[in-house]
């Protein structure tokens, strides 16, 4: 069964910047980072297929956000620069065969509920300050 597992939350300055990384058990899946805030619906952030291409990044991620992976396809990144207090959440990543909800999540912004086709991790909090 895929396990994941975040790291890398902190609490930052504005304008600062983190580096959150998730290790999986396994590969072969569609891998990306979301996020939420208490009382607002889970959020995409980035995201890229079982190959490692068609990155897909949410408006607010352009410019200043980068998801990376390893070459043993087991680790992935977001590296978050120009951090600002919006970007305070718990941030998620998530694996998922085949692709389909993260499409839907990424390019219609349609990621509730989520999916049993859908692994997640136990999530990392980013706290921003100003």
């Amino acid at each position: 069964q895929m396990k994941l597992e975040e790291s890398g939350g902190d609490s930052v300055q504005a304008g600062g910047s983190l580096r959150l990384s998730c290790s999986a058990s396994e590969y072969s899946y569609c891998m990306g980072w979301f996020r939420q805030v208490p009382g607002k619906e889970r959020e995409g952030v980035a995201s890229f297929d079982v190959n490692g291409g068609n990155l897909k990044y949410a408006d607010f991620a352009k410019g200043r956000f980068t998801i990376s992976r390893e070459t043993t396809k087991r680790v992935w990144y977001l590296q978050m620069n120009s951090l600002n207090p919006e970007d305070t959440a718990m941030y998620y990543c998530a694996a998922e065969l085949g692709g389909s909800w993260f499409r839907r999540c990424m390019s219609r912004g349609d990621c509730t509920p989520s999916s049993a086709t859908v692994t997640w991790g136990q999530g990392t909090q980013v706290t921003v300050s100003s």
